[in-house]
């Protein structure tokens, strides 16, 4: 009864209702809910405050930003479905959605920026090894054309991965430490229209999910920036329940020693036997491992299915 009188209480303002409505379309900062709405940043966040404290709407920190998003699907799902039957489309619904577009339009510019001023050092990188396109291709391949479950992309960068399999997933989460990446990720997942697929600011080593929370995990070029590869597998481990999957995709051993420096490269390629490792360690059963030559660096695929045995071996990371 407490709960239904704070979520009623809660709602029982226009401007939250207007953003509950605004946030069910996609996580807004508290700025960029401010510019649609026309007010003040401090009395949005007021009201931001108001519908977390009833679980209608979560916070999550990004750096020096703050966004929103919706809260738990068993608090809001209830509402949202009250609201559909309830209302009609009004001015402000429909001058809402104009400045939304217009947020959305922000975040496509400024990552259009991002890349043109930083599509030297990506292209680089990427013409020492097969096209990105067939490496999309391959992992598509591993995965199967089959529904994913939940899906958590770790070092989720710019949303590649999310933008390729979210579609197929009930839900997807992707996770990166830079706050920059993420709003670059945002401004995709905007434009393609994700509604399922959330971004959370965390660490690779302390993912922000329960044990056994997801079906499927990704790293996709991540694992070479990690001071301890092992570790990071085994906290992707961690999160997925029995029968769950790990797609890694990376290099597989080479000389490029100037990537540490220039590019900040820690780890220079991983061999079959060290990555098989780690699997058998956090018990990970290998389904499948994928060379895709054509160029100086060989990447490689390497797929594995949780048992939920673990091995009590210990292996440097």
């Amino acid at each position: 009864m407490q709960q239904a009188l704070a979520i009623f209480r809660a709602l029982a303002d226009s401007t939250r209702l207007r953003i509950l409505a605004l946030v069910r379309s996609m996580e807004l900062s508290v700025g960029e809910l401010a510019q649609v709405l026309g007010q003040s940043q401090p009395r949005v966040s007021r009201h931001v405050k108001i519908l977390c404290d009833a679980g209608l709407l979560e916070r999550r920190k990004e750096g020096s930003w703050v966004f929103v998003g919706l809260g738990a699907a068993a608090t809001v799902d209830p509402m949202l479905a009250a609201l559909d039957g309830w209302d009609k489309a009004d001015h402000w619904m429909i001058a809402d959605e104009a400045r939304l577009a217009a947020v959305r339009a922000d975040r496509a510019s400024a990552a259009a920026d991002w890349f043109e001023n930083n599509a030297g050092e990506w292209d680089a990188i990427r013409s020492l090894h097969v096209a990105e396109s067939e490496v999309e291709a391959a992992m598509s391949r591993a995965l199967g054309d089959g529904p994913v479950g939940y899906l958590v992309d770790i070092g989720t960068g710019t949303g590649r991965m999310l933008e390729l399999f979210a579609p197929r997933a009930e839900r997807a989460l992707g996770i990166d430490r830079s706050s920059e990446m993420l709003r670059l990720a945002r401004a995709k997942l905007s434009e393609q229209g994700l509604a399922n697929a959330e971004l959370r600011q965390a660490d690779l080593y302390a993912l922000p999910l329960q044990d056994g929370g997801a079906d499927l995990a990704i790293l996709h070029h991540v694992l070479h920036f990690a001071q301890q590869p092992g570790a990071a597998i085994g906290e992707a481990a961690r999160v997925l329940a029995p029968g769950g999957r790990l797609l890694i995709a990376d290099f597989a051993p080479h000389e490029r020693e100037e990537l540490r420096s220039k590019d900040a490269h820690t780890r220079l390629g991983f061999s079959d036997e060290q990555v098989l490792g780690w699997f058998e360690v956090h018990g990970l059963a290998p389904v499948q491992v994928e060379m895709l030559e054509g160029g100086e660096l060989t990447v490689k695929l390497w797929l594995g299915r949780k048992t939920g045995q673990l091995n009590e071996k210990v292996r440097a990371a």
